[in-house]
């Protein structure tokens, strides 16, 4: 498909976040201010980081892109799963950019073209980027505010079953710098359960990550072990990361929706973890 000439405007603004660039940034400092910065031993790779509203996931977020202040990055990857629509290919949008209230950010067309030319697995599409879809739109207020500069790889699964997984981690794999881009997965946990009953789920995620074993995760998603919308993409993630050196997982922050509503009939599960 043919690329077209506009920008994807926001779509969750006002819901998710605040439509109005003033609080939005203040909102952002005072989340990124409560995030400490801990001191890596190797350049970070990936984060994985959840996409729920910020006032729900804004807080653990933040945790992850904390680490990426005063860091230069070339271009960002988010990978994010579609929720709205289903479809067998990774879909890059085929505008020239995202916009939000912060201002407008240029998808990286030679880079996104290429990925498309080397699989057929990658195509231009507006699928999975309609203004219903949250999940990547939420992580590009945070990048604006952490990063002084990027163009963006907008990338969304549309099914998340291991063919996919497996080409997207291999092509990702070939074609990406590790001294210049930064991979982000977007990922909820489990949704809708006691607090007891998802934080037993969500532990076997974070056992997973920490120990870095993308393996030991697909398994206990497949097996029904863990709840993870954005399983995919933390996989991709994971694999392409550690293709491109990474040796070190580490989550810095789990914490559920009842921490915050104080609701822990039914919760929703959120965790940051950076690769490095």
């Amino acid at each position: 498909m043919n690329r077209i000439n506009k920008y994807r405007e926001p779509g969750v603004a006002g819901t998710f976040y605040s439509r109005d660039k003033l609080i939005l940034e203040r909102e952002l400092s005072m989340l990124l201010e409560a995030a400490p910065v801990i001191n890596l031993p190797n350049s970070i790779q990936a984060i994985i980081v959840p996409h729920a509203g910020y006032l729900f996931s804004g807080g653990v977020a933040a945790r992850a892109y904390s680490q990426l202040l005063n860091r230069d990055f070339k271009r960002v990857v988010v990978i994010a799963p579609s929720h709205q629509e289903t479809f067998d290919f990774v879909s890059i949008f085929n505008g020239i950019g995202y916009r939000t209230p912060i201002g407008d950010i240029q998808i990286d067309e030679p880079l996104c073209r290429k990925l498309a030319d080397l699989s057929g697995i990658v195509r231009f599409s507006e699928q999975g980027h309609s203004s219903a879809e949250h999940s990547l739109e939420v992580q590009l207020p945070f990048l604006q505010w952490c990063l002084p500069e990027f163009r963006l790889i907008p990338v969304v699964m549309g099914s998340q079953d291991e063919k996919l997984i497996q080409e997207l981690s291999h092509l990702l794999s070939e074609v990406l710098s590790p001294e210049e881009t930064l991979m982000v997965a977007s990922t909820d946990l489990s949704h809708k359960h006691p607090d007891q009953k998802a934080r037993r789920l969500d532990e076997a995620a974070v056992q997973a990550i920490n120990a870095f074993d993308d393996v030991q995760l697909m398994k206990d998603v497949r097996e029904g072990r863990i709840e993870m919308c954005g399983s995919g993409p933390a996989v991709v993630s994971m694999r392409v990361a550690r293709n491109l050196g990474a040796r070190h997982s580490r989550v810095l922050l789990y914490r559920n929706s009842g921490d915050i509503t104080g609701n822990f009939k039914e919760v929703a599960g959120y965790l940051a973890a950076v690769i490095y």
